[in-house]
């Protein structure tokens, strides 16, 4: 089975679909071993961690284009790209689905938010026209190759709008074609319950289950019976491993790297992650065993 067909049985399950945020190829091996099903790009992510910079916007599609198939060649499981705004109109938008799709993603999230777009719990958003943000997700549904690929159709509508605004919006971008509508930053559980009792399609919610999120934390079982088809925590996983590192820099840079046992993969634990065993497999199949000796000292 192709990784788009997965992922959209996921989605349709009864049993909600638990997304992670990931950020680089590393990230989604990790989320891979942990026995995730599939896992979220995200855009905070690859922003914080390739340019250090906020999610607003700057990255430009080749970039994120590029750091998307890395990661979807690590890993196995279905992996949603970040399509931002689509980088423009509706013609920049269709192109923009075509490279993602490309690049070996099982699906993408796309926003009604003018260009340059802001973080979801981020102040100071402004979206799209109503007519403007159907006709874009009508793009994407044409756009696709693979009529699996899945259509995440994202409203900031309740920041700028209100509740009312953003299941207007979820409910058109249903009808446009997009196979899970993604509502963002409900204030309120009632918000949250409300969108998605109210939408008629599989709708996603997403959970920063950090402090000063918009959306307080809820748990994913409740979400799950409250209807949900889908849950993302895009940053939960890099604000944790921000917080790693930073013990960890604070460690060599105090001569204190006793502090970190346990807290650190074993060498060989993470070659193994890595995929050197693999590479070690293929050196014994492709290359003279005098050479195999010579260079590695087997």
């Amino acid at each position: 089975m192709n990784r788009t067909t997965r992922l959209k049985e996921l989605i349709r399950a009864r049993e909600i679909l638990v997304m992670p945020g990931v950020y680089d190829a590393l990230s989604a091996k990790i989320a891979e071993k942990c026995g995730v099903k599939a896992v979220q790009v995200t855009g905070y992510g690859l922003a914080g961690s390739n340019l250090g910079l906020p999610d607003v916007g700057i990255m430009t599609k080749t970039q994120m284009v590029d750091l998307t198939r890395n990661i979807c060649r690590a890993v196995s499981i279905p992996v949603m790209a970040d399509g931002d705004t689509g980088f423009g109109n509706a013609i920049n938008l269709y192109y923009a689905v075509r490279d993602f799709e490309a690049a070996g993603a099982a699906g993408i999230n796309l926003e009604d938010q003018f260009f340059p777009k802001r973080c979801g719990h981020m102040g100071g958003k402004q979206i799209i026209p109503f007519e403007e943000a159907v006709k874009k997700i009508e793009a994407a549904a044409a756009a696709r190759t693979d009529p699996d690929f899945v259509i995440n159709a994202r409203t900031d509508a309740i920041a700028v709008a209100g509740v009312e605004e953003a299941i207007r919006r979820g409910n058109a971008f249903a009808k446009a074609g997009a196979d899970l509508v993604f509502v963002e930053a409900p204030t309120n559980p009632d918000d949250v319950k409300r969108v998605i009792e109210s939408i008629e399609a599989p709708v996603s919610i997403n959970m920063i289950y950090a402090k000063g999120s918009k959306t307080p934390a809820i748990s994913i079982r409740q979400l799950e019976e409250w209807g949900a088809a889908r849950v993302s925590v895009p940053v939960m996983p890099l604000f944790a491993a921000a917080r790693a590192l930073e013990r960890a820099y604070t460690a060599v840079a105090k001569d204190d790297v006793e502090a970190m046992d346990g807290e650190i993969f074993a060498f060989q634990e993470f070659t193994d992650l890595v995929g050197l065993p693999e590479i070690q497999e293929l050196e014994r199949l492709f290359l003279d065993t005098a050479e195999l000796d010579a260079r590695y000292h087997r």
